[in-house]
């Protein structure tokens, strides 16, 4: 099991860029592959991006593709998502998700959100004008 915390959400204009941050809680980090989900006011929880457990492939969202990045460090217990060239669309709450064991091709299972035992609480994101 493990203990999910985000921060690193905020307040940016369009275009700027923004890190958010996952620490784990746990002695297992490095067994769980990690995703990140948004979800907006009214809408449902959407995919976002994805990384294996020793961070050799990831994947994205085809509305955020050549924008963010994820990453991580195992060390650290610490997982990324830098976003870069945000958009008013990007206005969300940000979760992290992380699964240990799962059925099927990373790329397609990783980007359900049913996949995913153990959830942050969230970080608000929000671009304006």
């Amino acid at each position: 099991q493990v203990q999910l915390v985000e921060s690193g959400g905020g307040l940016v204009q369009i275009g700027g860029s923004l890190r958010l941050s996952c620490a784990a809680l746990g002695r297992t980090f490095s067994s769980y592959a990690m995703g990140w989900f948004r979800q907006a006011p009214g809408k449902e929880r959407e995919f976002v991006a994805a990384i294996r457990r020793n961070g050799g492939s990831t994947y994205y969202a085809d509305s955020v593709k050549g924008r963010f990045t994820v990453s991580r460090d195992n060390a650290k217990n610490m997982v990324y998502l830098q976003m870069n060239s945000l958009k008013p669309e990007d206005t969300a709450v940000y979760y992290c998700a992380a699964v240990r064991t799962f059925s099927g091709n990373f790329d397609v299972s990783g980007r359900r959100d049913y996949v995913y035992d153990y959830w942050g609480q969230g970080t608000q994101v929000t671009v304006s004008s």
